[in-house]
């Protein structure tokens, strides 16, 4: 960066062009200011200021793509997990379904009934 006093006026020119792919491989992220830059590009006084904005921006929305990821993450495990509470659990073959309780209670009436008569 310090090698080439142009960089500072390629990297806002890129920029001002919508280039921020181009700023990026550039070096944008690298950019230190120093005290002649702001008289690098004629007309454009505030290049370290939009400079150090365009680093501040890009540092930012990567934090957010960042949380962003991290909540979907987040809510696919939530989502998941959930999913597995209200999954039915799995029954073995052998195993006999259960019966409600109002026809359990019948059933077994019906049982005591049958074992009162045959005594």
């Amino acid at each position: 960066m310090a090698n080439d006093p142009a960089l500072p006026a390629r990297l806002l020119m890129l920029l001002l062009d919508d280039d921020v792919d181009g700023a990026l491989a550039a070096g944008l992220m690298e950019y230190v200011p120093h005290p002649d830059d702001a008289q690098r590009l004629p007309g454009h006084p505030d290049l370290p200021v939009r400079l150090l904005q365009a680093q501040q921006q890009l540092t930012r929305a990567w934090a957010a793509r960042e949380r962003y990821r991290q909540r979907a993450v987040r809510l696919g495990r939530r989502a998941a997990e959930r999913d597995a509470r209200r999954a039915p659990a799995a029954t073995t073959p052998d195993a006999k379904p259960a019966l409600p309780s109002a026809a359990a209670a019948i059933l077994a009436r019906a049982k005591a009934r049958a074992a009162g008569h045959g005594a």
